[in-house]
């Protein structure tokens, strides 16, 4: 059974969705969804995500489920490991995947995530601090970075 509600952020309307068992699914909604069936592991999302954008909790303890091929699931794996906070090139996640020339399929993995903000594909960001890509908007991704940054014990990095 799918689970799905709204959440009013500070990005706007997020659409989560849930399997009832992990989350599923984070997306930016325009408008305000017409049907909405919660579960547990929804309100606990939401919960977090409130803390979060409050900055009163720097990462996430959710059961998450996304879909994708093993490629993008490597990828959204290498996302998690990135500190609250901080940023890397999509270079470097290709580094890390352990190839440098996969760099536009790292990309396209990234933008394909289905769990925004938690899977923090927003830490991404082009060659010389340029941000690039945000399947959400440029906007957002700038504000998700500047409310870790206001958080963080790492004050140096400038967008």
């Amino acid at each position: 059974m799918e689970y799905q509600t709204l959440l009013s952020s500070p990005l706007g309307f997020l659409i989560l969705a849930s399997d009832g068992q992990s989350v599923t699914g984070i997306s930016f909604a325009e408008n305000e969804l017409q049907e909405q069936k919660s579960c547990a592991v929804l309100e606990e999302c939401s919960k977090q995500l409130e803390l979060y954008f409050s900055g009163k909790v720097l990462g996430f303890t959710l059961p998450l489920f996304p879909e994708g091929t093993e490629f993008q699931q490597k990828v959204w794996a290498e996302l998690l490991k990135i500190p609250y906070g901080e940023t890397i090139t999509y270079m470097e996640l290709a580094v890390r995947l352990g190839d440098a020339k996969a760099i536009r399929a790292v990309g396209t993995a990234n933008g394909r995530n289905p769990i925004a903000i938690v899977i923090p594909c927003h830490r991404v960001i082009g060659a010389g601090n340029k941000l690039t890509g945000y399947a959400g908007g440029i906007w957002r991704k700038k504000l998700l970075l500047e409310l870790e940054m206001k958080h963080s014990v790492r004050k140096d990095l400038l967008f």
